[in-house]
């Protein structure tokens, strides 16, 4: 038990030096962007207060509270530290609700504001910032979340249970996972509405509205239909959503406005839909699926085996 106990206080003792020095590192670049961007913007009026809101967010509240958790680390309070940091641990999510307006806004200004432009450029050859643009600069708080969660997971299993210490840690890490539960939605979010948008560009018109409030992407690839008489078969773009399979076809390449896009050909809807393997169980080339709705039967194909069973799982999966 004492050696078990040593143990720990050795790897305790040597994370919570790592926290430190880490810590240290991350509020000197913070103290970059509060000291020669936030404060001086202010004082100076170069942009109004609620663009300067837009693109810093809370990071002058979340800077603050990494000075208190630095001040107890140094002292060795991890106990009082861990209190502060739950307590500001929703600044961290509502920063990552905030950045990608404020990324907007940040280029909007940049490419609008003058005064600005010719500020930034000057802060950022000051050789604090060792080269280092604002842009570099404002995602370290989301980035330095995620390196806390190892901390703390690390130091929570080096401390001995009984102690009151390791209660708060628990907490720390219960409270941390749910904060980045929480970004990782707002990512999720983010990157499916770049798709939905992507996808609505590629389509040529505009009768088919891939933007919905509540539609996930899900995936897109070609596959051949096969048809119900005798014609050949037809090589056409899927692009499956959690409620909707669309199938396009490309446009004339030479089409002076659309030869780059595809033309919507059928609008499926999934609520109603069956999928089944006709054959591709099997290790042969490929295989066929059919998708059965209330007025029209699909026979999709494909010669690559792994593409038609990842279609056959993401389907079903939609589906259900």
């Amino acid at each position: 038990v004492e050696d078990q106990r040593a143990r720990w206080e050795r790897k305790r003792s040597r994370t919570a030096k790592e926290l430190l020095e880490t810590e240290h590192k991350y509020l000197e670049q913070l103290d970059l962007v509060v000291t020669y961007f936030v404060t001086i913007l202010k004082a100076k009026g170069t942009l109004k207060p609620a663009v300067l809101e837009t693109i810093f967010g809370p990071l002058e509240s979340i800077y603050s509270a990494s000075h208190v958790l630095s001040f107890h680390l140094e002292r060795g309070n991890l106990g009082p530290g861990l209190e502060n940091f739950c307590q500001n641990l929703d600044l961290y999510g509502h920063y990552a609700e905030n950045l990608e307006q404020a990324n907007k806004t940040l280029k909007e200004q940049l490419r609008k504001n003058k005064s600005f432009r010719r500020f930034k450029k000057l802060q950022e050859t000051r050789p604090q910032f060792q080269g280092r643009k604002l842009e570099d600069l404002l995602p370290l708080p989301l980035q330095r979340l995620h390196q806390y969660k190892h901390f703390f997971r690390d130091l929570l299993e080096n401390t001995n249970p009984d102690s009151a210490e390791h209660q708060k840690l628990a907490k720390a890490v219960k409270l941390l996972s749910e904060v980045c539960q929480w970004i990782q939605g707002i990512i999720e979010k983010r990157e499916n509405s770049l798709h939905l948008l992507r996808v609505q560009k590629l389509l040529k018109g505009q009768k088919t509205q891939v933007l919905t409030p509540g539609r996930w992407y899900i995936r897109e690839g070609w596959l051949l239909v096969v048809p119900s008489k005798g014609e050949e078969l037809k090589r056409r773009m899927f692009f499956l959503f959690s409620d909707i399979l669309i199938a396009a076809k490309p446009c004339h390449p030479l089409h002076p406005l659309n030869s780059h896009k595809l033309a919507c050909q059928a609008v499926y809807p999934l609520h109603q839909c069956t999928v089944d393997k006709v054959f591709g169980h099997t290790r042969s080339q490929g295989g066929l699926l059919t998708l059965s709705f209330p007025h029209k039967t699909l026979l999709l194909m494909s010669s690559d085996q792994q593409d038609i069973n990842d279609w056959y799982r993401s389907l079903t999966a939609a589906v259900r």
